[in-house]
């Protein structure tokens, strides 16, 4: 009875595979091999969560997991991540399971884990949200990531064609002002996945948001080209060339990407390619820029948090070591 319980939790809670689907979407399709990406990456993601749908032993759940390809295991713990997030804001849930997918295999995938919680918070209602105060207080910023790429991926129209912007976003409850940034990283990255790894296609969507919102973007951008892949070393250096201005931004991005697969054990060949024509440095030191430069507290007096403040160290620092541009 309690395996026909979770086989019927996990079809009510989890969306259809067609939902990830490029033509379903609307999203451009550059060559069956691109496409083959990110379907995969969607499909991927909709397994995690439906095993973390499923499942009510996190170690059974990570085994899961770690069965999947390789290469996208990282979007399974992603979707895993929703997963419980969502089943944590439930009614009469008792709550914890995102900390134990954390305090297990999850923490390896500790970014991924909190994109995933902000893909749970644009699905349930304010009320169910996690309490930020309970949150990494550097890494929180990273569900708000997620909440922007769900918006951007799923209500496509609004947030990337009519460019619309989050201006009084009520999560966390400190540094308010700087919500509507971290939700654009995630809308940026979700570019990526509108443009279907199209180059052009994705700058052209980006440069006709207003001009002080391209940072953000173009530092999802990168992150997206570098974790997702989907583009060969002469895209990536077009990318790098169309950034403009906005290069240390686009390379902050990469080094974040490579980050979050190096901890993870988890870098390809893409990885490397990217960047080495975005940050100008090969995976291991761009992610050994990121930790150098990790803050020693999440507390800060100004108007910014210190996950901005890391990120522009970052970018300055690409600047001097990776040779990135201007």
């Amino acid at each position: 009875m309690a395996n026909g319980w979770r086989s019927l939790r996990r079809r009510i809670l989890t969306p259809s595979m067609d939902e990830t689907k490029l033509d379903k979407r609307g999203f451009r399709e550059k060559n069956p091999a691109a496409r083959e990406i990110l379907e995969t990456v969607g499909e991927m993601f909709l397994t995690g969560y439906g095993h973390a749908a499923e499942e009510d032993d996190i170690p059974a759940l990570e085994r899961h997991l770690e069965a999947l390809p390789r290469d996208f295991q990282g979007f399974a713990y992603e979707g895993a991540a929703m997963g419980l997030a969502v089943r944590d804001g439930l009614p009469f849930s008792r709550g914890g399971r995102v900390d134990r997918l954390l305090a297990g295999e999850g923490g390896r995938h500790v970014y991924m884990v909190y994109v995933g919680i902000g893909w749970a918070m644009a699905r349930l209602p304010r009320f169910r949200w996690p309490e930020s105060e309970r949150t990494d207080p550097l890494l929180r910023w990273l569900a708000l990531d997620g909440y922007g790429f769900h918006q951007a991926y799923f209500h496509t129209r609004k947030y990337v064609h009519e460019q619309y912007q989050e201006t009084a976003f009520p999560w966390p409850a400190e540094h308010r002002g700087y919500a509507p940034r971290a939700i654009d990283q995630g809308v940026g990255r979700a570019m990526w996945f509108v443009a279907g790894t199209d180059v052009r296609e994705a700058v052209d969507l980006i440069e006709r948001f207003a001009p002080e919102r391209h940072p953000d973007l173009f530092a999802g951008l990168g992150l997206a080209a570098t974790y997702a892949g989907g583009a060969g070393e002469d895209e990536l250096q077009l990318l790098r060339e169309r950034a403009g201005e906005h290069r240390p931004h686009l390379a902050q991005g990469s080094a974040f990407a490579a980050e979050a697969r190096l901890r993870a054990g988890l870098a390809t060949p893409n990885t490397a390619t990217a960047t080495q024509v975005l940050c100008g440095m090969t995976p291991e030191l761009a992610a050994q820029v990121t930790h150098e430069l990790l803050p020693e507290t999440a507390a800060t007096d100004g108007e910014l948090p210190a996950y901005e403040l890391w990120r522009a160290r970052i970018a300055e620092t690409l600047i001097t070591r990776g040779g990135v541009r201007r």
